[in-house]
């Protein structure tokens, strides 16, 4: 079912890896989607200077949007490991979600190893309760028109595994695949060029594993933070 969604993540890249796939699917479907970068990630490179990846980042995480048809966001004024969760940040994201007025929020999970992560995901949803709050920062431009989100969803992310369980499932396609392969594989961080890491081949994995699980060749794994009634999306 098309869906219009908000991927939300501390840094370029996150929510890309965990919920592109998706991403991709939703807009095949007719869907629109977008991500958001709270911050570039640019403190991810062991040698390359600071400024030059927080570039490259951005320029990633925009071809990766480009490749599977999605918007994309990202908050350069924000510095990767730094990220708060205050209101300052919340607001900022709350006029968002009513400027775009998405039907799905997704997010970090809340426990993670990351703090930008932890922090990320109390901002979405701090966010998502802003912008559907009566009253709050009303005018007559679209950021001041209340919106309420129907859904938030948390994505799986290894990561942020600590207490998560699964309980929400979207089918990917073959092409959604393919499209999210091509922007994904221009992330150098992703390819392992940073820490060694191989994300591509791990989150690849993970889909096949979610697939198997659910009688599809590929699915990616949400979880609702409070049921254990199984959904698919």
């Amino acid at each position: 079912m098309a869906q219009k969604i908000l991927a939300i993540g501390g840094h370029i890249g996150d929510m890309d890896l965990a919920a592109g796939p998706y991403l991709a699917q939703n807009v095949l479907d007719g869907g629109e989607s977008m991500l958001l970068a709270l911050t570039p990630g640019e403190r991810g490179h062991p040698s390359m200077p600071i400024p030059e990846y927080k570039a490259q980042k951005i320029a990633e995480g925009a071809a990766l949007a480009s490749a599977i048809g999605a918007d994309f966001e990202v908050f350069d004024d924000q510095s990767d490991g730094m990220l708060q969760a205050d209101d300052e940040i919340a607001t900022r994201v709350a006029h968002l979600i009513r400027r775009y007025k998405p039907t799905i929020v997704l997010a970090h999970w809340k426990n993670s190893i990351h703090s930008d992560h932890e922090n990320a995901s109390w901002v979405a949803d701090r966010a998502r309760f802003l912008a559907g709050l009566p009253g709050w920062e009303t005018s007559e431009e679209p950021e001041g028109m209340r919106h309420g989100v129907g859904r938030l969803l948390y994505t799986e992310n290894w990561e942020d595994a600590r207490g998560f369980e699964a309980n929400a499932f979207a089918s990917v396609s073959d092409e959604a695949h393919d499209r999210w392969m091509a922007g994904i594989s221009g992330h150098a961080f992703a390819r392992g060029e940073t820490y060694g890491f191989r994300y591509i081949d791990f989150y690849d994995a993970q889909m096949i594993t979610r697939g198997c699980l659910n009688s599809v060749n590929r699915a990616v794994a949400f979880s609702t933070g409070f049921s254990t009634s199984v959904t698919r999306l």
